[in-house]
């Protein structure tokens, strides 16, 4: 078969049935083009036939044969970038980057049809390809400026990286489709593995002979749990989920057995092949359920089904109760919530002598080691992780997936092992959001000043562990919202269930805090007649004031400042909406606001980053970063940072990331930690080698340098002296003649019986505004707007902070409206709804940068923080429009159709 791609003759031998998709990467090598999903829903893996987009998952080869066909590799003319990349690179419009070959083909087949298009033609052309993490309005803007010649900007001058808009450092491979992902450069020797999964939420099973199977299909081998070393791992030290089932199976969706062949064969094996026989039972559902006296036990050698508690208590409740003279109390609910980013887990590894090497993506590299290494009974230093590209985490990607399977069949095979996640499989056995289920109360004085608040928050932990410990402790702190109390006492459980394990998932179950602390503040507001954004001004933390465990903020604390940047478009929304109504009556408009809090960081405990720079006989600096960029931008903005603590320009600096074979421990990328905690320790480590040249010149620290190859001249006042780099004696293998080195860890307590001490160093506050329209006959909730003021210390790339807060919100929308998990129902991207392009509105970002003396020259972490507060801002919106007061998300049409039939008016 004849092929024509990016304008090149291939010849295809094959089905002509084969997807397109495939063809492009496996036969051609052409992997820009990705896939997201296989059943046409991401549009990943868009790419142009005869001039327009189609799927290529979606497409048989052979309806392409003899048609041009154009990929993302295709968009170059001549090793040039077309205006349509330059635009997205200008932009940040590629974060993750894995959605970014389909939206760039989109986009281009659009301006070739219309050379000056408009926003909405933009969001039309498209809205076939879903994005995770942008947003997508740096998409839209991007798309919008590629129809004129779009001026990249100058990289900074020496000494003003630091807030400079500068491109992401590895943004070009991203929009040139070369970035390479867990499934984008498998050996070709490589053999495959396939995880064959429970169909049932709870049952236990037998394993029959597997022989008649591997024979018909050509298998290398049938791994079970008993070739497993150690068949248990987890985030913390319980190590209760196993890496293959032993007759048990606690969710739909566990790992059982895994088949190990060439590709074609694991992937031909029919399911009723296989001798598996299950005894399915009824199953533990909804924490209402784990928590009812004689429930049954999702784990057998646990007495209850209480994975941990956590608590809070400052002052005396029922003193603070006393003085409110309102209160105002609810409880409150809500669902599982996927990942769903883009790329599904992916990976391949090699045993190397008495070593494994495993390339995969993830969050979290060093712990990657660790728990392969325990798995396999192995010293970690034994282990290698090298990280790929990341195609969106969100907390998703921080418990192991593929990593553990592949070491133990790589252990056992003389080939590469390859293990790459299918879409609903994906979905069926990664962990989700923490559903909730929280009763609080708050009371308030007749000032407004909150006296007391108690809170009481079940959550569903499902089959295992993961990060249930960290959602339980994390909550409680910041149940009580961004304002100071006196009186507090606020309670959690994570409770086991026969669901997929909940894990971390951007927030930690402070989005879920978020909905109910808001929900009461406007409730308080409403009785005592203050405005709900004077009322959440009168009560915002500032420096000062203690926090509910009685932690003392000395500097840092930024959320009145937030809210009062959001006054004039308050009251000009509020005069809008009143005109608006006043005029419809099944289309109402309202306004909300919600704000937030999070402790940057780990719960009161050790959290440190290590890092490391070397300057090379060459003159280039070589940055060894541990942390992994999943797309938030942690590469450039360390870049920026070590440039300007250093003294270089950031052309001049090179880095690796997370390899654990080069690089040291910077901790996982979670928890917005990355920009304040090894952020400051690139700061340190770029410091420390700074002092060590500067010794070596034997010069001042105003001194500056100006190197021309390893020529190294030091200008220090009217002295001049010059080092001879390729002199120095090497260090490593790696050529580096001088070696700098930072470690930060936060300064945190441990807390008490009571919840009391200091969990985290400093914390993130913003406040967000939504203004909704709300079609009371369907039931329907169009966001049209969100202004989102955030206290970011400081903002180190302005581009990279406002794509960040884009993209929670985004995620906040879709937790508010639309993202419900049903394990066995929603496991593909057809059924679970994302936002699409359509839905995110119109966002405008105030950064507020109040400084904190830590970070790193005064930076903090913003990736959790653009996704706290929008929810509440959006119910309370809602509210504002039809006066439903919102107690369980997401607000699907017929949950808020019904509560609107049950208001007094309408039954009048």
């Amino acid at each position: 078969m004849r092929l024509i791609v990016n304008g090149k003759p291939h010849t295809y031998q094959g089905s002509p049935a084969k997807r397109l998709s495939d063809v492009l990467r496996d036969d051609l090598g052409l992997t820009g083009t990705k896939v997201g999903c296989n059943a046409g829903d991401c549009g990943a893996c868009t790419v142009m036939i005869d001039g327009h987009q189609v799927c290529a998952c979606l497409t048989a080869v052979g309806q392409a044969a003899g048609r041009p066909v154009v990929t993302v590799e295709g968009l170059q003319a001549h090793g040039t970038l077309s205006r349509l990349q330059t635009a997205f690179l200008k932009h940040g419009a590629a974060q993750c980057g894995i959605c970014t070959p389909g939206m760039l083909m989109a986009a281009t087949d659009l301006l070739a049809e219309v050379s000056k298009p408009d926003e909405q033609q933009v969001m039309d052309a498209i809205g076939g390809v879903l994005c995770r993490c942008t947003g997508y309005r740096k998409i839209v803007e991007a798309v919008l400026d590629a129809t004129r010649t779009p001026d990249l900007p100058e990289v900074p001058e020496v000494g003003a990286a630091v807030g400079a808009r500068s491109l992401k450092v590895d943004g070009l491979p991203k929009v040139e489709g070369t970035e390479k992902y867990g499934a984008d450069y498998i050996p070709a020797d490589a053999l495959w593995l396939r995880v064959v999964r429970s169909p049932h939420a709870r049952a236990s099973f037998t394993l029959g002979d597997f022989s008649e199977v591997m024979r018909k299909y050509g298998l290398e081998r049938v791994f079970t749990a008993a070739d497993v070393p150690r068949n248990g791992f987890a985030i913390f030290d319980m190590k209760d989920q196993p890496v293959l089932a032993d007759g048990i199976v606690r969710y739909r969706g566990e790992a059982v057995v895994a088949l190990l062949g060439p590709r074609e064969a694991v992937e031909a094996v029919k399911p009723d092949e296989l001798p598996i026989q299950y005894a399915a039972e009824e199953a533990v559902s909804g924490v209402i359920m784990a928590a009812a006296p004689g429930a049954k036990l999702v784990q057998a050698d646990k007495p209850e089904n209480v994975l941990i508690r956590g608590n809070v208590a400052k002052g005396d409740i029922a003193t603070g109760f006393a003085q409110a003279a309102v209160t105002a109390e609810g409880l409150f609910q809500t669902s599982f919530v996927e990942h769903a980013y883009i790329e599904p887990e992916a990976g391949w590894g090699v045993r190397i002598g008495d070593r494994i090497e495993i390339h995969a993506s993830t969050q979290a590299p060093y712990m990657d080691r660790d728990e392969v290494a325990g798995v396999m009974q192995l010293p970690p230093d034994r282990v290698r992780i090298v990280p790929t590209a990341c195609g969106g985490g969100f907390g998703g990607k921080l418990d192991v997936s593929v990593q553990p399977l592949i070491a133990l069949a790589a252990w056992h095979s003389d080939r590469p092992v390859a293990l790459v996640y299918t879409r609903p499989e994906s979905m069926a056995s990664s962990t989700k959001r923490h559903p909730a289920r929280i009763k609080a109360k708050f009371g308030a004085a007749n000032d407004g000043r909150l006296v007391a608040v108690e809170t009481d928050a079940d959550f569903d932990t499902g089959a295992y562990a993961s990060w249930g410990p960290t959602v339980a402790n994390r909550v409680p702190v910041h149940a009580s919202g961004p304002y100071h109390v006196p009186h507090v006492r606020n309670r959690s459980r994570a409770l086991f269930t026969n669901a997929p394990p909940s894990g971390a998932f951007r927030g930690f179950g402070v989005p879920q805090a978020a909905i109910a602390h808001e929900t009461l503040m406007d409730d308080l507001a409403g009785k005592l007649g203050i405005d709900r954004l004077e009322m959440r001004y009168i009560n915002a933390i500032r420096a000062g004031d203690l926090t509910a465990t009685s932690q003392k903020l000395e500097h840092s604390a930024g959320l009145a400042e937030c809210i009062a940047a959001l006054r004039p478009q308050w009251q000009a929304l509020n005069a809008e909406v009143e005109a608006f109504n006043a005029r419809r009556k099944s289309l109402r408009r309202g306004i909300g606001i919600g704000c937030m809090w999070y402790g940057l960081g780990n719960t009161s405990i050790s959290n440190p980053s290590t890092m490391r720079i070397g300057l090379r006989g060459d003159g280039r600096v070589f940055f060894y970063n541990g942390a992994v960029d999943i797309g938030q931008g942690s590469n450039t903005i360390f870049v920026q940072i070590v440039a300007d603590a250093l003294g270089v320009s950031m052309d001049r600096i090179d880095y690796v990331m997370g390899d654990t074979d080069r690089t040291e421990d910077a901790g996982k990328t979670s928890a917005s930690r990355q920009t304040f905690v090894s952020g400051k320790a690139t700061q340190l480590a770029a410091q420390d080698l700074r002092a060590q040249i500067l010794r070596l010149a034997n010069a001042g620290e105003d001194a500056k340098l100006n190197f021309d190859g390893a020529m190294l001249t030091v200008e220090d006042g009217g002295s001049v002296r010059r080092l001879d780099l390729a002199t120095l004696s090497r260090l490593n293998d790696d050529g580096d003649v001088l070696l700098g080195s930072g470690r930060f860890d936060p300064p945190t307590t441990m807390l008490d019986a009571n919840g009391q001490g200091v969990p985290y160093a400093t914390y993130g506050f913003a406040a967000q505004m939504a203004l909704v329209e709300v079609d009371t006959e369907l039931g329907t909730v169009k966001v049209k707007k969100i202004i989102a003021a955030h206290d970011v210390g400081k903002a180190v790339n302005p581009t990279q902070v406002e794509g960040q807060i884009h993209g929670g919100i985004a995620q906040g929308l879709g937790l508010a409206l639309m993202e419900e998990y049903l394990p066995g129902r929603t496991e593909n991207l057809h059924d679970y709804l994302i936002p699409t392009v359509g839905d995110v509105p119109e966002i405008d970002v105030i950064m507020i940068e109040d400084a904190e003396p830590l970070g790193p020259f005064g930076a903090k972490g913003v990736g959790e923080p653009g996704l706290v507060p929008t929810a509440p801002a959006i119910l309370g919106a809602i509210r504002h429009a039809t006066g439903v007061r919102v107690a369980e998300v997401p607000v699907l049409p017929h949950r808020l159709h019904a509560a609107l039939k049950q208001l007094p008016q309408a039954a009048e």
